[in-house]
């Protein structure tokens, strides 16, 4: 890839990220412009010329809708501008929770978008901690999947905590817990959790011993809020010392920040895939930026990308 010129352009919703990034690999953001028309279309351009070259397009897709389309159209730009290759790099993946039919009669959405996509050109996408890891195999082209453990594990090992337990909020990120658990040679634990609907909560049962010791919550996001504090609220009532969380994507939607507020956790540690402004004290942010920026270098000298992680998940 080095052969040839390398611009990095910024999606609306992801620019200081973006930027960063930009930073971070020793670039800068290229000049694109966003006309919006009177009926809520929009129309992305590139400032200056891509042909020829290796184009990064940065933009989290949430919320989903208006930055997944624009992504799109970005992408397309790029095609017909004669790009040499497109890579979109999406640090948040909106839609991936849809990967797989839960109920009859239901769209795969991560399946859809993976199609949308190809269809618009991409040549190569970068994501970090997608909800399902088989949402990589719904592409047709490469797909650079990073993990937030990169950063997390060290993050946690400072905190120096005693009587370390690694816990997933429900039964799907088993995988991921038993993952951080070894990594961090700790023990591990699950909370089963029933739904009836997307976001309520019906019961709640913690597997496995917490008394006595300093719960670390590993999770791919945090929504609502709503399984994390009441997770942590349940192990603090069965003996736990403290209780912490680790979530990739801090969605942070509706009341969140208000039930984080509330209850019992000492501290959610979230990444900037998406643009917040946190209004609680209790989550503190960690920047994937120089993260990105060296996956992305790996990428252009077309070496190994796993070989540079220190976790290697």
């Amino acid at each position: 890839m080095m052969d040839k010129p390398i611009k990095f352009f910024a999606g609306s919703n992801t620019k200081y990220l973006a930027s960063q990034i930009a930073k971070s690999y020793g670039s800068e953001i290229s000049s694109s412009s966003i006309v919006e028309f009177s009926d809520g279309e929009f129309e992305p351009s590139f400032d200056e010329t891509v042909r020829g070259s290796h184009v990064f397009l940065i933009q989290s897709t949430t919320p989903p809708s208006d930055n997944l389309m624009e992504l799109l159209l970005m992408v397309d730009a790029a095609k017909r501008a004669s790009a040499h290759n497109i890579i979109a790099v999406i640090p948040y993946f909106g839609y991936a929770r849809q990967d797989k039919k839960g109920k009859p009669r239901v769209a795969i959405g991560a399946k859809l978008i993976a199609n949308l996509l190809s269809a618009a050109g991409v040549s190569r996408v970068m994501t970090m901690d997608l909800h399902a890891d088989q949402i990589q195999g719904f592409f047709e082209v490469p797909v650079d999947h990073l993990y937030a453990s990169e950063l997390f594990i060290e993050d946690i090992n400072n905190l120096n905590l005693e009587n370390l337990v690694i816990a997933s909020p429900d039964m799907g990120g088993t995988k991921r817990a038993n993952a951080y658990s070894k990594l961090l040679n700790s023990g591990v634990i699950v909370c089963y959790k029933e739904r009836k609907k997307a976001n309520v909560i019906d019961e709640m049962k913690v597997l496995g011993d917490v008394e006595g010791k300093d719960v670390v919550i590993i999770d791919d996001m945090v929504d609502t809020a709503g399984t994390l504090t009441k997770s942590a609220d349940l192990m603090l009532q069965q003996g736990a010392t403290s209780v912490r969380a680790y979530c990739t994507h801090g969605v942070l939607s509706k009341d969140a920040y208000q039930k984080i507020d509330n209850s019992n956790i000492a501290e959610l540690v979230i990444t900037n895939t998406i643009p917040k402004e946190h209004k609680s004290k209790k989550v503190r942010e960690i920047s994937v930026a120089d993260f990105f920026a060296k996956t992305i270098k790996s990428v252009v000298k077309n070496e190994s990308i796993s070989a540079t992680w220190k976790s290697n998940q």
